[in-house]
């Protein structure tokens, strides 16, 4: 097989989800990554609104319906996990799911059972079906196989971790939620994105609008083409799309993003790429 590393996208879009018709040639789901090894080995990345739909394609493909569940989070804000008590495997008995976290945002499985807890969900977390593991790694990497997943933090409110994810050599790298201006992050970030073969890169804002949303959390188009560039990346996607820009906005923040970085390409929903 040609490639080492599949990922699919099924959900882009950050802060709330927007399912309206001109958000839709993108995607208004909120975060959800699939990442596949050639031996079919699957692995997901947040769970947002995407997850859903994930959950729905593996229980209607028999070789993935009783398939155990890895899960890695970058941190706790609800448009990356709000998914979670709608994915269909977390409800199967015959599948066990393993949650993995960093020691960049706060505690793993309390977090998850907050939202489903009295009065904000009827189905209470301790009760889901599925077998649950939660490992916290802190800032050591995670081997499953063929893959490895280093962990890394980034600047973000109460917390965030970014994913190198490697195998066979290919890299890709997974740096949602992040706001550029932190000396020291702002280098990590830079140290695990060498050399990657793909750079998914939080794009929140446009360099305008960063200017009013300073401390939120985000970054801009702008600041990952600096990434892209400095660390020889080799493919750049821009992620977590703002709720309020269309598909129209979107596509001019990626024409504009390749005037400076031409492998640009904005985050779409159902997208498969492979390294």
């Amino acid at each position: 097989m040609s490639w080492r590393l599949k990922l699919k996208f099924w959900g882009v879009r950050g802060s709330i989800p927007t399912p309206v018709s001109q958000n839709l040639g993108y995607g208004g789901n909120t975060p959800c990554l699939e990442v596949r090894l050639p031996n079919d080995e699957l692995f997901i990345f947040d769970a947002g609104t995407g997850i859903r739909e994930l959950g729905i394609a593996l229980k209607n493909n028999p070789a993935d319906a009783e398939r155990d569940i890895h899960l890695f989070l970058t941190h706790y804000h609800w448009d990356h996990i709000q998914g979670l008590p709608f994915f269909g495997p977390l409800f199967n008995p015959k599948v066990a799911m393993t949650f993995y976290s960093t020691c960049y945002a706060c505690a793993l499985r309390e977090s998850l059972a907050g939202q489903m807890t009295d009065p904000y969900f009827p189905v209470n977390f301790d009760a889901v079906a599925a077998n649950k593991q939660f490992i916290n790694k802190g800032p050591m990497p995670v081997t499953l196989g063929d893959l490895t997943v280093r962990p890394f933090p980034l600047h973000h409110p109460q917390g965030a971790g970014g994913y190198r994810i490697e195998s066979g050599g290919a890299s890709i790298v997974y740096a949602t939620d992040r706001e550029h201006g932190h000396t020291k992050l702002d280098a990590v970030l830079r140290e695990y994105a060498q050399d990657a073969d793909i750079l998914i890169h939080d794009a929140q804002y446009t360099p305008e609008e960063f200017q009013r949303f300073t401390g939120y959390g985000h970054s801009t188009w702008e600041e990952a083409v600096n990434v892209a560039r400095e660390c020889n990346v080799k493919q750049l996607i821009l992620f977590h799309h703002d709720p309020n820009h269309d598909d129209q906005m979107i596509s001019r923040i990626v024409e504009q993003a390749r005037a400076h970085f031409p492998n640009t390409e904005a985050a779409r929903e159902s997208d498969v790429l492979a390294v």
